[in-house]
């Protein structure tokens, strides 16, 4: 079969002589034999599906790189000095059996998603959206046949990846982007004149959290909400954060209230959720016309509310 080498783990250790007498009465080379240590679990036993998900496929759909996987395990019982992090091309560059440690290793999920959460960091946002969008698919955060480039994907990425540890992590994080509006009440009670907020039969909704509704969407902010509505409509689509920051701190200075007395309720009425990127990412994210429109929907909410 010309194999040259047989790397194995070293519970096949006893098999080795007998098998190589067979090559020798064959009259055919031995190949090389290697021996690496065994992967153990927490508890020092034999890696078992009790100690969490055996399958590559299983890690692929919690939200794990392949590259990052790879990474851990190929560090698992080996070493480049105190390096940590590879890429596919340094650990083909590095990788020597004779760096192979001899005691058995082990496996420690808290480390794996260490390794996971380096990779989210450091990848490229147009690659990382390639891995992102099965995951957004597979959480509903998309619907099948959804018509996103995957350019369109990697603009939340950088919003993202410096909080996210795994996949689902981002996934969950990016609904408020990729979920149509969140609407619970009929629109006839927005007040304002201009485009108003359509949502298509079928959509996927972006639901409000109702303990972050109950605190923060009250009629105090409904004022607060149409003096930044007005000021929004006359910029353009493209929202620049330092405008934003500019534009929350006048504001606050006219009402005299602490910046967080605005952000917060906007960022409920944003993404229906106390915690996000930071909300100045989130507008340019959405863009104004989706900022206006779902500010729009929680001033409709609360007057439905309290009427």
């Amino acid at each position: 079969m010309r194999i040259s080498h047989v790397i194995r783990g070293d519970d096949h250790l006893s098999n080795t002589p007998k098998q190589a007498l067979l090559y020798d009465a064959l009259g055919v080379p031995r190949p090389k034999f290697a021996h690496i240590s065994m992967i153990l679990g927490t508890d020092k036993a034999r890696l078992s599906k009790r100690h969490g998900a055996t399958s590559t496929l299983a890690y692929r759909d919690m939200g794990y790189l392949p590259g990052a996987l790879i990474n851990y395990l190929a560090r698992l019982g080996w070493s480049h000095g105190d390096q940590e992090l590879f890429t596919i091309k340094e650990m083909i560059e590095h990788f020597t059996l004779e760096n192979v440690t001899t005691s058995s290793a082990v496996f420690n999920p808290e480390k794996l998603l260490w390794v996971n959460e380096q990779w989210i960091q450091k990848m490229p946002p147009l690659e990382l959206a390639a891995h992102l969008e099965p995951i957004l698919r597979q959480e509903k955060v998309l619907p099948e046949g959804h018509g996103r480039t995957m350019a369109d994907i990697a603009r939340v990425i950088p919003a993202l990846n410096q909080r996210a540890k795994t996949l689902i992590d981002m996934a969950h994080g990016a609904e408020f982007y990729f979920k149509s509006v969140f609407i619970d009440v009929p629109l006839t009670h927005i007040g304002f004149t201009g485009h108003s907020p359509k949502v298509t039969a079928g959509e996927a909704l972006l639901e409000y959290d109702e303990k972050a509704v109950r605190k923060f969407l009250i009629p105090e902010v409904k004022p607060l909400f149409e003096k930044l509505i007005i000021r929004l409509e006359p910029m353009s689509e493209q929202l620049k954060p330092v405008e934003l920051e500019n534009l929350f701190k006048k504001i606050t200075e006219e009402e005299d209230i602490k910046l967080g007395k605005l952000a917060q309720p906007v960022r409920v009425a944003l993404t229906g959720k106390t915690a996000s990127p930071g909300i100045y990412d989130v507008m340019e994210i959405l863009g104004n016309k989706i900022t206006v429109d779902r500010l729009k929907i929680a001033i409709n909410h609360i007057k439905a509310k309290t009427s």
